[in-house]
């Protein structure tokens, strides 16, 4: 792969970012994969397609890879986070591996705890845990996940973080009590844990808990500000983290010419007026038959303003858009998803990308 960046020291765990700390104005590049199917493709194809990725991350020196938990979508093949957290750490030797994220009610916190305990055994000091609230799927998917009903997100977490830090959990069962169930991978091999969410109430809840926060921008722009400021006035150091970090997970496509990038970012225009639509059915478009697609000029009107807040276009266009976005929302770190077919050109994209976000931080720095 053309070009080459300085690899970031190992953060050291307990520390959010998971190496040491960076410097005063330092942003951090990682990577959000769905592992997206593309016409012709199987999931199969997709999955191998995310570990040659997550390979080239770790090359250009990239600080973490998630991977995401969506169901019953013929269009993404990442359904099982700890699965595939599995396969790229096994392929990757320093870039942090984890999940952007597990969506928690859809699970029992033991599993989660034994699942990512068990990855950080293997990988030490390389594992993340993200969690959310939201089911990642449609509602008759979330009915046949067993997905409890009303489940609160905030006593999920909290029950999860205490099998994480103590490895235990006392329980009550029938006329006993005191009893304790063990995580036991994650006894002595503990992932970060982190929070995602896009809303004020996220942010605040990751604040309270002393855990670091992900926000969802690509998700929901317009909130993100209000979000991280919550999060960081309800802030209580904690044993996962002394200090706040704010991370944002951002759409982007980058390339050499701004023409290339709006060319490569046809597909993502797609999907954005499929989503309009409420109505999303087979695998991506390539970026040759997203260009033949018609919209309408309303459907345009919307789409347009849409992509608004993601970062597309070439370095020095993307590199003002993510100055923009640091000074807005006081993230440390973003969270790059890019929707381009070809494995190569998206690695392309996250490299350049990454010059953008370090020329980004030398001017803060000067």
């Amino acid at each position: 792969m053309p070009g080459t960046t300085t690899v970031p020291p190992r953060l050291q765990p307990g520390d959010p970012t998971g190496a040491d700390r960076p410097g005063a104005g330092q942003v951090l590049l990682s990577v959000l994969d769905t592992a997206p199917i593309w016409q012709g493709q199987t999931p199969a194809d997709a999955l191998r397609d995310s570990v040659a990725l997550a390979i080239e991350a770790d090359a250009l020196g990239l600080h973490r890879y998630w991977v995401a938990e969506h169901h019953n979508a013929p269009f993404i093949a990442s359904c099982a986070p700890p699965v595939l957290v599995a396969a790229i750490a096994a392929r990757t030797t320093r870039i942090r591996v984890g999940s952007g994220g597990v969506m928690l009610p859809n699970h029992a916190p033991l599993v989660v705890a034994e699942q990512f305990g068990t990855l950080e055994a293997l990988h030490p000091g390389r594992i993340d845990l993200g969690v959310g609230r939201a089911p990642g799927t449609d509602l008759k998917t979330a009915k046949a996940l067993h997905r409890r009903p009303g489940a609160e997100f905030e006593p999920l977490v909290e029950e999860l973080s205490d099998l994480l830090l103590r490895g235990e959990r006392s329980e009550v069962m029938g006329d006993i009590t005191g009893e304790t169930v063990q995580a036991v991978p994650a006894t002595k091999s503990r992932p970060t844990l982190w929070v995602l969410g896009a809303s004020p109430g996220s942010g605040a809840l990751a604040g309270r808990l002393g855990v670091p926060f992900a926000y969802a921008y690509h998700v929901r722009p317009d909130a993100a500000a209000e979000s991280i400021a919550a999060y960081r006035q309800a802030f209580q150091p904690s044993a996962w983290s002394t200090e706040p970090w704010a991370a944002v997970s951002a759409s982007a496509t980058v390339a050499e010419t701004a023409a290339e990038a709006d060319h490569l970012a046809g597909p993502l225009r797609v999907v954005v007026a499929e989503l309009l639509r409420g109505k999303r059915n087979g695998p991506n478009l390539t970026a040759d038959e997203a260009a033949s697609y018609r919209f309408d000029p309303r459907e345009k009107l919307a789409v347009d303003q849409q992509l608004r807040s993601h970062l597309i276009g070439d370095v020095a266009t993307v590199r003002d858009k993510v100055h923009a976005l640091v000074a807005t929302t006081g993230c440390q770190e973003i969270l790059a998803l890019t929707l381009i077919q070809d494995v190569r050109a998206r690695a392309a994209s996250y490299r350049l990308l990454n010059e953008a976000v370090r020329a980004v931080t030398a001017q803060a720095q000067q």
